[in-house]
């Protein structure tokens, strides 16, 4: 026996788990992490148990690079060479908003980039709006066969889709450098460069020509973080305003403010109708709304009620009661929608549910006579 020890690979699923945390954590910027990071994981348990499932439902994707253990001395070098690996300093606060970075692309790259960003972690908390930005601001790098695009041990501070080629992947096993896997024309890789100063844990060489699509991290931060940071806090400020909601502590909707998330909704589309069950709240990010009822006299006769703009909300008694939606909203131009799901709702605040029903008892009582905050 040659004494060596087969080391283990990080499980499937974990690094995806880490690169999501990491981003919760960046994105809230909370005072107490270690009670944030427990409130996370517990309400993406939750999350799982609700729907019936076992284990974490991480995608088996490309991007997931194989680690062994003996990787760790060879980084640990790598990050005493460099100063360390750590997410750096950033204010999402005094990000200066700078103009818009926008490369050239095709109709098909731009395509088939969103596509792919739609399947990254990273970008799956971003709306599709959002994402385009993430699209026009990737720059294309090509590659000749033999060279390396990221190679292990080096600083890392791009992260890149696959367009063409092919690539091959090796890692650090026993302190050799080993292939383990391949990607052709398609993948991405270096999502954690986009967060951290962090060395490479891989290195993937170019096997034959081609094109990827790339993003620097001061772009990423620029774009994703602040956005997020941003919208964080329209939430916050969206649920503070909600009367129904006064009784709950800053914990508790800064616990719903991670449970939003946005939904867009065209010129003349219905948000709902009059007579659906309700099962979700909604706060107007941008755009307006028209609300719009019928009587059984004239059911082929609409009252147009109210409109509602930025930062109103509505529907908000569906999280407490099951009566059928009194009227119907529709769109008057693009609108961005902030929504709250019944389900979400219950889960997260589930010992607060008898309080809020005489809460919303009382305030029902003041929405019948049908004002701009119409009971719908």
């Amino acid at each position: 026996m040659d004494g060596k020890k087969k080391m283990p690979r990080i499980p499937p699923g974990f690094q995806e788990l880490l690169e999501s945390l990491s981003y919760d954590v960046l994105r809230a910027q909370p005072d107490d992490i270690l009670r944030f990071c427990i409130d996370n994981l517990s309400n993406r348990l939750s999350i799982l148990q609700d729907e019936g499932t076992k284990k974490a439902d991480f995608t088996d994707n490309d991007n997931s690079l194989p680690i062994t253990q003996s990787d760790a001395p060879s980084l640990r070098k790598a990050r005493e060479r460099r100063g360390g690996v750590a997410a750096e300093s950033w204010d999402p606060e005094n990000v200066d908003n700078t103009e818009k970075v926008v490369y050239p692309k095709t109709e098909e790259q731009k395509s088939s980039l969103l596509d792919a960003v739609r399947q990254i972690l990273l970008f799956r908390c971003l709306d599709e709006d959002d994402r385009l930005d993430v699209v026009d601001a990737m720059f294309q790098r090509t590659v000749e066969p033999e060279e390396d695009v990221i190679t292990y041990g080096e600083m890392g501070d791009n992260f890149y889709i696959i367009e063409s080629g092919t690539y091959d992947i090796y890692v650090n096993i026993d302190n050799e450098m080993k292939k383990v896997t391949q990607y052709v024309d398609k993948g991405s890789f270096g999502e954690l460069a986009l967060m951290y100063n962090t060395p490479r844990a891989a290195t993937i060489r170019a096997v034959t020509p081609g094109v990827l699509w790339a993003m620097s991290r001061e772009t990423f931060r620029s774009i994703v973080l602040t956005k997020a940071f941003k919208k964080r806090k329209l939430y916050e400020s969206l649920l503070e305003s909600v009367d129904l909601l006064k009784p709950l502590s800053q914990y508790e909707r800064n616990n719903l403010a991670d449970a939003l998330y946005t939904r867009i909704v065209e010129k003349g589309e219905s948000i709902f109708l009059q007579g659906d069950v309700g099962q979700e709240m909604f706060f107007i990010e941008s755009g307006s709304v028209v609300v719009r009822m019928t009587t059984p006299e004239k059911p082929d006769e609409y009252t147009e009620l109210c409109t509602l703009g930025q930062y109103q909300y509505f529907g908000e008694l569906a999280l407490l009661t099951k009566n059928p939606r009194a009227a119907s909203v529709y769109a008057l131009e693009r609108t961005r929608l902030a929504v709250l799901e019944v389900d979400s709702f219950e889960r997260i605040l589930g010992p607060c549910q008898d309080l809020l029903k005489q809460k919303a008892q009382e305030y029902a009582e003041t929405l019948d006579k049908l004002t701009a905050e119409n009971r719908i």
